[in-house]
C-alpha cells in the first residue's frame, strides 16, 4: 500500500497493478483515497480499474462519499462509477454535479450519467445537459455532445438559441449524431451558423 505513495510513477503503477490483479477489500480506501490526489493520468486509469475489480457493494459507497470532495476526488470518483456501471450510484449524480464550475468534473458526471441513468430519467438528464451548451473548450464540449449523442437528445430548440455558440455546438452536434466517424467538427458549425450554409 506504501508503493502508493512512492515518487515514482512506476512504482505507484506497479502496486494499483498487483492490488487489483489480486483484489482486497482492505485495499478499497487507500485506492480511492490516492485517486483523489494521484497526478498521473495511466497510475489514475490503473487505480479506477483496481477499483473495478472489487465488489460494488463495497467500492460504490465509498465512491460517493468523494463526490463531496476537491474536483480531483470528484471526477476520480465518477469515472470510477461509469467504469462499475451500477446503476445504484444514480441518486448521487445530481444537477449540481452535472453543472459542476470544474469541467473535468462536469465531463464525468456526464460519461456517467448517461451510463447510470434509468430509461424514465433520461428526458429529465437530457434537459439538463442542453443547459450546458457552448461550455468550455473543445475537449469539453466535444464530451457534451457524445453524452447529448448517446441519449439520442432532440437539440430542436438549442438550433435556434439567441446565442449563436450554443447554435453552433448544437449543429456540430446533430453532425456528430449522423456521422459518428466525422468527428466533432465545432470549428465548421461555428462558420455555418455565422455565414449560414454555402
Amino acid at each position: 500500500m506504501e508503493g502508493l505513495k512512492h515518487p515514482n510513477e512506476k512504482i505507484r503503477l506497479r502496486t494499483a497493478m498487483d492490488m487489483g490483479t489480486t483484489p482486497n477489500p482492505s485495499d478499497v480506501d487507500a485506492l480511492i483515497d490516492r485517486c483523489a490526489t494521484e497526478k498521473d493520468f495511466q497510475v489514475r486509469e490503473v487505480l479506477t480499474w483496481a477499483l473495478t475489480r472489487h465488489p460494488a457493494q463495497t467500492t460504490v459507497p465509498r465512491l460517493v462519499n468523494e463526490l463531496e470532495k476537491n474536483p480531483q476526488a470528484r471526477s476520480q470518483a465518477l469515472h470510477t462509477l461509469s467504469k462499475i456501471g451500477d446503476r445504484t450510484a444514480w441518486p448521487a449524480i445530481t444537477r449540481e454535479l452535472l453543472t459542476d464550475p470544474d469541467d473535468e468534473v462536469a465531463r464525468s458526471a456526464w460519461r456517467a450519467a448517461v451510463v447510470l441513468v434509468p430509461q424514465e430519467e433520461r428526458n429529465e438528464l437530457t434537459t439538463v445537459l442542453i443547459t450546458q451548451l457552448a461550455r468550455g473548450p473543445r475537449d469539453t464540449q466535444r464530451s457534451l455532445s457524445r453524452a447529448l449523442v448517446a441519449l439520442d437528445a432532440d437539440l430542436g430548440a438549442a438550433s435556434h438559441h439567441p446565442d449563436p455558440d450554443v447554435r453552433a455546438h448544437a449543429h456540430a452536434t446533430e453532425q456528430l449524431k449522423r456521422d459518428p466517424e466525422a468527428g466533432f467538427a465545432i470549428e465548421e458549425a461555428r462558420r455555418v451558423v455565422a455565414l449560414g450554409p454555402c
